[in-house]
């Protein structure tokens, strides 16, 4: 399906090098970047009332192709129901559409991940391949240093308080994804059951590839398409309603933990939050059309209403009553209740407390 080695080379040949540090700074960042992990999952436990058993790790910091190598890894551990069944149809496409359409899509995931590469600051990697005694691993949040250097040399920002900043933000997925313990395999379960909705007869891959064609010449002209929705069948919207909704969640809790715990921590933040969100917003015509064409835009759209829900129920009802919201997939919010909360709050505040 897809040439995983040549999407890596590829990858790591188009992505753009890193700002020019010198070895010291380098050494520096990486080293301040781990302890604050450390000293942001403290702030964030305290302040969300998320409590977890896993021992605190501190962040694994890579530079961009680091990043690139990581999310192959993820990708293929995602992907891996849906190669397997196209592999066992019964109707598998010839070796030679194989062999060529592997090389193709390996150099367009490739690619976009170099696009990307020069432009996350961290994530929270929920699927990653087994470790050598076989196990699976829980997650690992992963912080690249030569963006995050590059950002707050750009915004003209107080590195340490910015860095720490990041590490709000990224340390709130881990403790969701690590103090919720139902939350992980929901969204693997809905993501798995996204992919093998895919149609996969001949016919009808190539109308999608027609959409998906027509996506991008509309984008070019200036429309608000992306490629998710021009590929995905009828059957997968309802599942990405679901998706797009939990992550609606994840992304805006962890955008207001990081906002409401910053005054507290990082004397600079109400500045840093005013540049940052110019920075989302900036970019050049290319770049903000292949944003829109990944679906990056969307992703900027559910920080802000991800938040604003958020805001809103803590307002309304209290930390311990938006914890409700973790209970379980029933309690998860609607893309109806994320855009008006208090129809979550009506629907679930009667619901039992989140478990100690």
């Amino acid at each position: 399906m897809i040439d995983w080695d040549l999407a890596v080379t590829t990858g790591t040949r188009l992505v753009r090098p890193g700002p020019q540090v010198s070895r010291e700074e380098a050494r520096q960042a990486v080293t301040e970047l781990r302890t604050l992990s450390r000293e942001a999952e403290g702030h964030v436990r305290e302040f969300t009332q998320i409590h977890t058993d896993t021992a605190p790790q501190p962040a694994t910091i890579v530079d961009r192709p680091g990043w690139i190598k990581a999310n192959v890894e993820g990708f293929r551990v995602v992907l891996e129901p849906l190669t397997q069944r196209m592999s066992s149809g019964d109707n598998p496409p010839p070796a030679i559409v194989t062999a060529v359409g592997s090389r193709i899509t390996g150099v367009e995931v490739g690619a976009v991940l170099a696009f990307l590469a020069s432009r996350v600051l961290g994530q929270y990697e929920l699927f990653l391949p087994p470790d050598p005694t076989g196990e699976e691993p829980t997650g690992r949040l992963t912080l690249v240093a030569p963006n995050i250097v590059h950002a707050e040399r750009e915004m003209a920002v107080n590195p340490h308080d910015f860095r720490l900043w990041v590490c709000l933000h990224e340390e709130t997925h881990r403790v969701q994804f690590t103090g919720v313990t139902w939350l992980r395999e929901y969204v693997r379960s809905q993501m798995t059951e996204f992919l093998l909705a895919s149609d996969l007869d001949l016919p009808t891959l190539l109308e999608r590839l027609r959409n998906a064609a027509d996506t991008v010449a509309d984008v070019v002209r200036g429309g608000e398409g992306n490629l998710i929705d021009a590929i995905q069948s009828p059957g997968q919207k309802e599942i990405l309603d679901r998706l797009t909704a939990v992550m609606t969640l994840v992304e805006g809790h962890g955008d207001y933990v990081m906002d409401a715990v910053g005054p507290s921590v990082v004397p600079s933040v109400a500045d840093i939050r005013s540049k940052f969100a110019q920075r989302r917003e900036g970019g050049s015509r290319l770049d903000r059309t292949v944003r829109r064409l990944l679906g990056i835009e969307v992703k900027m759209k559910q920080y802000a209403e991800g938040s604003a829900f958020v805001r809103t129920v803590v307002d309304r009802v209290g930390m311990d009553g938006f914890n409700k919201v973790w209970t379980s997939p029933e309690t998860l919010p609607t893309t109806q209740e994320i855009s008006d909360p208090d129809r979550w709050v009506s629907r679930v505040m009667g619901t039992p407390a989140l478990p100690a």
